[in-house]
């Protein structure tokens, strides 16, 4: 096995990763993961904001079917 082909291996599950989360609309999983870190500091204050994710995920998908819909 060459020394690239390792290299390939070891960074595939990273490429796949970064394609599965990113996808096509990096905006979507910034928000996704600000929301994430939104909803772990208000439930370490004993806030209940178990309705802001689902919130934020159809909004984003309007979003971003919107912005691919006028191009």
């Amino acid at each position: 096995m060459t020394l690239e082909r390792l290299g390939s291996w070891i960074t595939a599950p990273f490429r796949f990763l970064y394609h599965f989360i990113v996808g096509d609309d990096w905006t979507v999983a910034a928000v996704v993961l600000v929301t994430l870190i939104v909803i772990g500091f208000l439930n370490s204050n004993h806030i209940v904001s178990w309705w802001l994710m689902p919130l934020v995920a159809i909004l984003m998908t309007g979003l971003s079917l919107r912005r691919h819909a006028v191009r």
